[in-house]
């Protein structure tokens, strides 16, 4: 097939688009900024989702749209609300349109747990209405959909705004990581590999308008994350808690809002969550990163 994947230049889109080369998918990436991380094979295509016209051709000639480009970070959507619903549900909008117009074979929606929980501000809101959008257009249009909604990602190539990622970054420079929170939060963690492999799994006929869970066999607190991270590196890594509220962010579990129900995704074989932190840490290490923790 050949397919499209927006916010292909990011973190979890460039797994997505790798995972499909690799696959024998044709893939253009479509992006704000060039990918660091296009392949040999990949087209890149600099736009933004707010441009309609730039959408459709991107699309045209394309069997399945990943559509990923979304305010993601829940900081960030929190303080600009005006442009979150702009880029997460019009830029989506423009998506829709044109996949009707040039008859897609499936349009996959990256959504989020969130989606369940009455925390996650006006990113949660964003994400709720585009899950509904795409099973609007299926039930109007015929345009088939697969909403994936991820849960807490980590691995290579991810940036500040990721919390495993901080927690490594803070503990590798400076010895002590601080925790925003009181450390009982539990989360799947589940690496971005297996997530960007199942992520080309639901374009079999059996996922479409579906809606797929894709998070971690591994439920870990924060404490017990940073134990592990605090053994993998040595005894002399500080963990200190700091008290936060939880606006924006769920403790136990993001169950608490009832939209549609969808189907979990779990692979036999997945990245042990140990060996994934090393992975983490090696990358981390070779190109001297650093980042602040955020709250989670």
């Amino acid at each position: 097939m050949k397919v499209l994947v927006t916010g292909g230049s990011g973190f979890l889109g460039s797994h997505i688009a790798d995972a499909s080369t690799k696959a024998g998918h044709s893939v253009a990436v479509f992006d704000r900024r060039p990918s660091p991380w296009l392949r040999s094979g990949q087209t890149m295509i600099v736009g933004d989702v707010l441009d309609s016209a730039a959408i459709r051709r991107a699309m045209e000639g394309c069997d399945a749209v990943y559509h990923l480009a979304a305010v993601a970070d829940i900081a960030e959507a929190m303080d600009h609300p005006r442009r979150t619903v702009e880029v997460n549900v019009i830029g989506t909008l423009n998506l829709l349109e044109a996949a009707r117009d040039l008859k897609l074979k499936r349009f996959i929606l990256a959504s989020s747990v969130y989606v369940y929980s009455n925390q996650g501000s006006f990113y949660r809101t964003t994400k709720q209405a585009c899950e509904q959008l795409v099973s609007d257009y299926q039930e109007r249009f015929g345009l088939e959909f697969t909403v994936l909604r991820f849960g807490s990602l980590y691995g290579p190539r991810a940036d500040h705004t990721n919390y495993i990622r901080t927690l490594l970054s803070q503990a590798l420079a400076e010895r002590h990581v601080e925790h925003y929170g009181t450390g009982d939060e539990v989360r799947e963690y589940i690496h971005v590999l297996d997530a960007a492999t199942m992520s080309v799994d639901v374009l079999a006929p059996e996922f479409a308008n579906q809606f797929i869970h894709l998070t971690g066999r591994e439920r870990m607190s924060s404490r017990e994350m940073l134990t592990m991270i605090r053994e993998i590196l040595g005894k002399d890594v500080a963990i200190s808690f700091k008290a936060a509220d939880q606006e924006g962010h769920y403790l136990q579990t993001p169950y608490n809002y009832t939209p549609r129900l969808g189907r979990r995704l779990t692979r036999s074989t997945y990245i042990d969550l140990g060996l994934g932190l090393l992975e983490c840490l090696k990358e981390i290490d070779q190109g001297g990163h650093g980042g602040q923790v955020p709250k989670t």
